[in-house]
């Protein structure tokens, strides 16, 4: 009895503990649909300026309530939300396909820019095979649809979609996706759950069947085999150009009914879509399934998909797709009528699992309407602190360099941290991103917990202002980190302490004797020098030409510990190389430098 109680009080703290402290990296993001103009635009008749403003003001939204992604639907039915495109531009942008943005502009560009100056990634959102939505649908006389009618299958909608089975689809369809990879700078590529038709296929693709079947004999596994096949090239492309694109795919919730438990449509069957076959081939980086259903949903119970996602992943990611529009819809629960409980319950859940590493929530506008108040929940709760999206070691594992020459300046109101970036790593790649984490005595930081992570900051960065009340005689301490573009984090080892006494405004900094290279170099006439003292010490700076013989003293007197530095003028100087050298203490070190008439 007592073994028992030992191992259930065990566990509840641990699972206290973990839900306790929030994730410092979790996927979090929201699909912003463009089809039917759902999400953004709102309106296909909304000018070029409203467009951006519209943008600007959901992603600020998104990234106020905590999302760290964006995944932005760029080709609903073979058309384009970006320039210079080989599809005809998209109906649901301007309100004809083939219109261009007048004034012009590149949403896909603009889009990726704006995304990444808030720090959230922007995964590009393709829709393979969907060429007409339905028969009031604009159709330029480019669209593939009018090129290409052989390669296009039709449905009773009618809906029309290119045919899978086809080899010169898949080359198409591969080569759309990699023209986009090679000209912008994306973070993902990402596919929904549209493959074969929701409604059924009977003979549609009869024609393909008699020339490509192969060695098949079913022709389940066969249009199986083509979605897949599809797969792996897309994968294996975004791979060999740039292969820290993510390639991600969002499939129906159910794989078989067999596998979880359920009792609704199967994706496997229905629509000939193996997401397990991708996961075991590794050809996808995450898998996205849409569970769409509640907890209490009995033919598909959210408690019973999640725990069996969670076991396929051969070691990649899963990020959970919820449906955040069951708040909207009017059918009862659990169908529909959502409180934002359920949505909030199901993130919790996820949390439970190591293997779940994240969400994605459909769509933009229900979370940006603030629906049942879901997103100020996500905001003052779940979401209260930043996340950062989780590394994938498979792709890269090395992390950057850390910053170099942390320092720490203040007063009463604020508090200055600065830095200086690092060396390229070794394989090759420098800081995306810098993460300022802060604690206030007595506290500690503890960089594995996201509240202490004070600010993200982009790239060119090497300056922070804390503005805050700044009391005497407390420990501030600060840590600074470099992250790469995959987000693997440097060591903390760039740390700095403050403390605002009542005579004066002291940095208690850790220093080390250092000699930096003059700046600029080669100079004319002037240069700075700079250097930094580990202790309070009697300091020389001399300058001397290539003979050894004393052109300048700087400086020569005692100094206290810190940052120091000098300018040097060479007005009255020849041309040519000459040597800077300091001495303090036991510290000697010299330098050269160009002065160039």
């Amino acid at each position: 009895m007592k073994k028992f109680l030992i191992v259930i009080f065990i566990l509840f703290v641990a699972n206290s503990y973990s839900q306790n402290i929030l994730p410092k990296r979790e996927f979090r993001a929201v699909w912003i649909a463009s089809v039917s103009n759902i999400d953004w635009p709102s309106s296909k008749y909304l000018s070029t300026t409203q467009q951006r403003n519209e943008f600007i003001s959901l992603l600020d939204y998104l990234k106020s309530v905590g999302f760290n992604a964006v995944l932005v639907q760029i080709r609903p039915s073979c058309d384009a939300f970006y320039a210079n495109a080989r599809e005809p531009w998209s109906e649901w942008l301007m309100g004809t396909q083939g219109m261009a943005p007048n004034p012009f502009y590149d949403p896909l560009q603009f889009m990726i820019e704006e995304t990444h100056k808030r720090g959230m990634e922007f995964h590009a959102w393709f829709n393979p095979y969907r060429s007409q939505l339905n028969a009031s649908s604009s159709i330029h006389s480019s669209h593939i649809t009018q090129t290409k009618p052989e390669w296009n299958l039709r449905f009773n909608s009618p809906y029309k979609m290119l045919d899978p089975g086809l080899p010169q689809v898949r080359e198409y369809v591969t080569g759309i996706i990699m023209d986009v990879v090679r000209r912008y700078d994306i973070d993902g590529v990402h596919f929904d759950d549209y493959f074969y038709p929701y409604e059924g296929i009977q003979n549609q693709d009869s024609v393909s069947w008699s020339l490509y079947s192969g060695g098949f004999t079913d022709k389940g596994d066969w249009r199986r085999n083509n979605v897949n096949t599809l797969i792996r090239m897309v994968y294996d492309s975004i791979k060999a150009i740039k292969p820290y694109v993510k390639f991600g795919v969002s499939p129906f919730g159910i794989w078989k009914n067999s596998a979880a438990g359920t009792s609704g449509f199967e994706a496997y069957y229905g629509i000939y879509c193996d997401a397990v076959a991708w996961l075991q081939e590794r050809k996808v980086d995450y898998i996205m399934p849409q569970i769409y259903w509640a907890f209490a949903r009995t033919a598909a119970p959210y408690g019973n998909l999640v725990p069996w996602w969670s076991t396929v992943l051969h070691g990649r990611h899963l990020y959970v797709g919820h449906g955040a529009y069951n708040m909207s819809k009017s059918d009862a629960f659990p169908i529909g009528s959502w409180p934002s409980s359920e949505l909030c319950d199901q993130i919790r859940f996820n949390r439970q699992f190591i293997n779940v590493h994240g969400s994605c929530f459909f769509s933009a506008k229900h979370i940006k309407n603030n629906v049942k108040n879901f997103s100020d929940s996500l905001r003052l709760n779940l979401y209260r602190y930043p996340a950062l999206p989780p590394a994938m070691p498979w792709i890269d594992s090395i992390p950057p360099l850390p910053p170099v020459n942390l320092t720490a300046n203040g007063n009463s109101v604020s508090i200055v941290l600065s830095w200086e970036k690092p060396d390229t790593a070794i394989d090759g790649e420098r800081p995306k991103y810098f993460i300022v984490y802060k604690a206030t005595d007595p506290d500690t930081i503890d960089i594995g917990n996201p509240k202490y992570i004070l600010k993200v900051l982009p790239r060119d960065t090497t300056i922070y202002v804390d503005v805050f009340p700044v009391q005497f005689n407390k420990r501030y301490s600060y840590i600074v980190t470099s992250v790469d573009r995959m987000h693997n984090e440097s060591l903390p080892v760039a740390k700095v302490e403050f403390i605002l006494t009542d005579v004066s405004d002291i940095a208690q900094e850790k220093f080390e004797y250092k000699l930096e290279q003059n700046y600029p170099n080669p100079f004319n006439p002037i240069t700075i020098i700079k250097f930094t003292l580990k202790e309070k010490s009697f300091t020389e700076l001399k300058v001397f030409d290539v003979l050894g013989r004393e052109i300048k003293t700087l400086v020569s007197e005692e100094l206290e510990a810190g940052e120091h530095d000098y300018q040097f003028d060479g007005s009255n100087l020849p041309s040519g190389v000459y040597i800077y050298q300091l001495k303090s203490g036991s510290f000697i070190k010299s330098r050269k430098m160009i002065l160039q008439k």
